[in-house]
This record gives C-alpha cells, structure tokens and sequence, in this order.
C-alpha cells in the first residue's frame, strides 16, 4: 500500500524522506522504480501531464502505464529497457511516445537518475516533461521543407495495412498474429514505412501518415 508521502510501503525499501520532500514537489513530472521496474513514486505533475493517479500506478511496472516504445523501438519497462542499464548517476535521456489515461498522443522527453544503493535499495528516477507541442512544430517544420512526396504510392498494399493497424496501437507481435507473419517480417516492414515516410518512431508515422491522410 502506498504510505501519505508517495512511496510504497513494502520489503523493497522506501526512498529517502528528503529526497522524496524533494520530488513530490517537483515542476517536472518524476516517476521512480525500483530495479524491476515496478513504480514506487509517482508526484503531483506525473498525475497531472498523464492523468494518472499516483495510487493507480503504484506497484506497476512503468511498461504497463507508459504502454509505448522509446525512439529507438525499445520497450518503456522490459528487456532493453533503458534503464535497466543505468548503474549510477546520471542515465540516458531518450523520448518517449505514449498515451494519457484518457487516451491522447503524448510526447515525454525523459532523463533517468539512479540512487547509489548505499543506504537503501537502489532506485531508478524518471523525470520528464510534455514536449508534444515541440515534437508537432518539428514535425509540420520538416514536412514544410522536405516533404516528401506521393507517400501513399510509394507504400505497398501489406505496408499500409501494417501502418493502419499501427495507428490502431497494435504491437509487433500482435500485428504479427493479425496478419499471419513472422515478428520479423513485421519488423521490416516497420522500417520500410520509416524510410519511405522519413520518420523514426511508430508515433511519427502515424502522425505523418495522418496529416497526409494515409489513413
């Protein structure tokens, strides 16, 4: 059950009284997991930019809530997960595309902390911030000046469909099982509709493929 001051109360440790003072009250958005992913802290702006409630999350891996993969296709919470990787300090930062509670296209641009682990189990902190109104201008600014052109021609029947099926929120191995295709072949025509488009993440061609009406 989580305690009044955001943290969870179980075997896995509690964060520092004074650094969770510190981030409840945070202008940016914090979550923090423990090693395994599983979200311990979650403040005010968390809830207010996501829609979620701290209580709603607590105990959850971060993949569940944040349910998107980062820029590079990597899953939010999981093998490849970029903070698994993060020994000490200062981790990554990367972005990430995913959903509000009720449902809206958000951007997070993420940077990832870690405790050292001295006084208590260590812990991964997340601190983020909306940059969708960001992402959109570089977006409409890139197509602006190198658009590319006849897109939907330059798509094949089986690449439309995947990209439609993207838009839907399906995954690589839900697509897979939708079409009847090895993950694999899925993966690649993923990153043929990147390349054709000109874009690197699932969120950025679904955009694209909406403003051109793709779809």
């Amino acid at each position: 059950m989580p305690n009044t001051h955001g943290g969870l109360s179980n075997g896995s440790g509690a964060l520092p009284e004074a650094l969770r003072a510190r981030l409840a009250c945070a202008e940016d958005g914090v979550w923090v997991t423990t090693t395994d992913g599983r979200i311990v802290f979650w403040n005010r702006a968390a809830e207010t930019t996501l829609g979620f409630r701290a209580r709603e999350v607590y105990g959850r891996r971060c993949g569940e809530v944040l349910t998107a993969f980062d820029e590079r296709g990597r899953p939010i919470c999981g093998p490849g997960c970029n903070a698994a990787g993060v020994l000490k300090g200062v981790g990554p930062s990367f972005g990430i595309p995913t959903h509000t509670k009720d449902g809206r296209n958000v951007w997070l641009d993420v940077m990832t902390f870690t405790t050292n682990g001295n006084e208590s189990p260590p812990f991964v902190i997340h601190v983020f911030h909306d940059a969708t109104r960001t992402r959109q201008l570089l977006w409409d600014l890139r197509d602006h000046i190198d658009r590319p052109s006849e897109d939907a021609e330059r798509l094949t029947p089986r690449e439309l469909e995947v990209l439609r099926l993207v838009a839907e929120g399906l995954g690589t191995a839900a697509t897979a099982e939708r079409l009847r295709v090895s993950r694999a072949t899925v993966r690649n025509h993923v990153q043929n509709i990147f390349g054709k488009l000109g874009v690197h993440t699932r969120l950025e061609a679904v955009a694209h493929a909406r403003r051109h009406r793709l779809l």
